[in-house]
């Protein structure tokens, strides 16, 4: 489908854009997610429309975030560093309770999902990763990482083999743009607004 290749396509630009810490990285996303809204509505994915939907609305505060600390700093990039313990534990229980609820609805209602709980890891999924990446954390990567593993082989199962094909391009990228944020961390860089909040 043109739709799946097009905003899939958007989607590694944005991702590329991201591992540059460019603040077109959140428009490059927001375009992506409004693509492959009609991708997985085509293909009966609702867990896919309500992941892209999050995406959206994810893409839109990501650029707020990333202008405030873009202001802030002297040189005018955006500063990156590992989570705190508590950081990570707020994101790993948000990832958990997050999947069982709306796995919990999926399940409830099936014609929102054929795959309830793999639509609801990965719809969660993503917006721990998107929201981890606003506030410029080194743990997005990791979880861009486990929403592939299930996110590649839903897509080929669903009939969306572009999108399979661009997950495992993701993962290239996202090894690269993991090395590229940890090396940075080393670099002492001022901590973005509200980042240890």
């Amino acid at each position: 489908m043109w739709s799946d290749m097009i905003g899939n396509t958007i989607g590694l630009i944005a991702l590329a854009l991201g591992w540059r810490r460019s603040i077109l990285t959140w428009p490059a996303q927001f375009l992506s997610g409004a693509i492959l809204v009609g991708a997985y509505a085509s293909a009966h994915l609702s867990g896919g429309v309500g992941k892209q939907i999050l995406v959206i609305g994810v893409a839109l505060w990501g650029w707020r975030q990333w202008q405030q600390g873009r202001q802030q700093a002297q040189d005018g990039t955006i500063a990156v560093r590992f989570a705190s313990w508590r950081e990570r534990a707020l994101l790993v229980g948000g990832a958990a309770v997050g999947t069982l609820a709306v796995g919990a609805l999926f399940t409830a209602y099936p014609s929102l999902s054929w795959s309830p709980w793999a639509d609801a890891y990965i719809f969660v999924g993503t917006l721990v990763a998107m929201v981890a990446q606003a506030r410029g954390l080194v743990e997005f990567w990791f979880a861009w990482l486990l929403v592939d593993l299930v996110g590649v082989p839903l897509a080929f199962n669903s009939g969306l083999a572009f999108s399979g094909l661009v997950y495992v391009i993701y993962l290239a990228l996202v090894l690269w743009g993991m090395r590229d944020w940890w090396l940075r961390t080393r670099t002492p860089q001022p901590v973005m607004e509200g980042a240890a909040a």
